[in-house]
């Protein structure tokens, strides 16, 4: 029984949520990764009120260890150097020259390191015209296409709730970094790995772009919850008597269950309902009907009523519902956590599953350089007086 990737030697400098979320998958995965921050910590740590590390933080550095060390000191570009000799992976989603602006450049690295996997993560990618453009998910959710087509029919466009952008090229950075390492392993040589967010993004629009060219290249209009291409129904959100649910009927099957769960079989015999083409056309109508079905329950109980029909529905949950899921907590994703510094929290582990692993394990976030003298031992055999003068002149803490 072991991790797929015990042994892999990782350098994490990934700051907020993308290139952090690609260190959190490799080192679930059982790689060593090893966290090098600034002297004054990630951006993201440093945001917390009143000094207090955020969960978010937490959530995207579990079983990693840390390690703080200045890049702006000559001291600290050349022990990052010695560090790179041992190292397997070094990945980063500074914006594209930051690091070089420093001193540190992925060449000097790959030549001192020829098996070295360097992987950056950016905004819009280290070439081309955008590639200095300041990038955030809002922004790239933006530019990417993805606000044009979310929202509500009658309003403006909206971003989603969730930070998309980065974690779409976080998960695409640890890819590149797994597709290069398996290179790597056959060939003893490394390469660059780089990952634009707005790249990324773009094939989350597949269904919205389909309808476009369907439509002689016709913007898309926003649907709020119905069916983005106008598929077949009922496809929505309605609302419960205590919340709302979400059901779609992919199939002509699902809506014939539907309709005899609702004790409404003569929908069936209805023109306007009768064909996945004649339900989109009248989906209007046919949501009518069916929230004056939903109202009439609770979210839970409709749900369950709807999974013995076999027909495609979810109560809509709130955050503190999703934490409390029976099935992710069975499954090993989410760990109830006593956390040193926040108390009782809910973490994930990876959603990666690996055969022949050992069970789940989620261990905390490591204080801002608590690791140091444990990698520079390990890593570069480095006695405790030279770790004590490089922490003395402030190269590492």
């Amino acid at each position: 029984m072991h991790w797929p990737l015990s042994g892999v030697k990782v350098l994490d400098l990934g700051q907020i949520y993308n290139g952090s979320y690609a260190g959190f998958l490799l080192a679930h995965a059982g790689a060593d990764v090893v966290k090098v921050e600034p002297l004054r910590g990630d951006a993201l740590r440093v945001r917390g009120a009143g000094g207090e590390t955020p969960l978010s933080f937490v959530m995207l550095n579990t079983n990693k260890r840390g390690l703080a060390l200045d890049l702006k000191a000559g001291d600290g570009r050349a022990l990052l150097t010695r560090l790179v000799k041992e190292a397997d992976v070094l990945l980063e989603n500074f914006a594209p020259g930051a690091l070089a602006r420093l001193g540190v450049h992925a060449e000097d690295l790959m030549a001192a390191n020829p098996r070295l996997v360097y992987a950056s993560g950016s905004g819009y990618g280290l070439t081309g015209p955008a590639k200095d453009n300041l990038a955030m998910d809002l922004t790239v959710q933006a530019v990417g296409g993805v606000m044009s087509i979310n929202g509500p029919e009658d309003g403006p466009p909206l971003k989603t709730g969730l930070a998309i952008c980065d974690f779409f090229g976080g998960t695409h950075l640890y890819a590149g970094i797994m597709t290069a390492l398996y290179e790597a392993a056959v060939t003893g040589r490394g390469r660059k790995v780089e990952v634009s967010m707005q790249e990324a993004v773009f094939p989350v629009l597949a269904s919205n772009l389909a309808s476009m060219y369907k439509d002689g290249g016709k913007q898309p209009e926003r649907r709020g919850n119905r069916h983005p291409t106008r598929g077949p129904g009922p496809y929505n959100v309605y609302r419960c008597a205590d919340g709302h649910i979400a059901i779609i009927c992919v199939r002509d099957v699902h809506w014939q269950s539907f309709a005899k769960l609702m004790a409404r079989d003569d929908l069936l015999e209805d023109p306007r309902f009768s064909t996945p083409k004649a339900r989109s056309e009248n989906d209007v109508a046919l949501n009518e009907i069916v929230e004056a079905w939903t109202m009439a329950h609770a979210k839970d109980d409709a749900a369950a009523k709807l999974k013995a029909a076999r027909v495609p529905a979810a109560p809509v949950r709130d955050l503190v519902e999703v934490t409390r899921d029976e099935h992710m907590h069975e499954r090993g994703m989410l760990h109830d956590v006593d956390h040193p510094k926040l108390g009782s929290v809910v973490l994930p582990a990876s959603p990666l599953r690996f055969d022949d692993t050992p069970p789940a394990e989620v261990r905390p976030e490591p204080d801002l350089g608590q690791h140091t003298d444990e990698v520079l031992r390990e890593w570069l055999d480095l006695p405790a007086a030279e770790i004590d003068r490089l922490r003395a002149e402030k190269v590492v803490a």
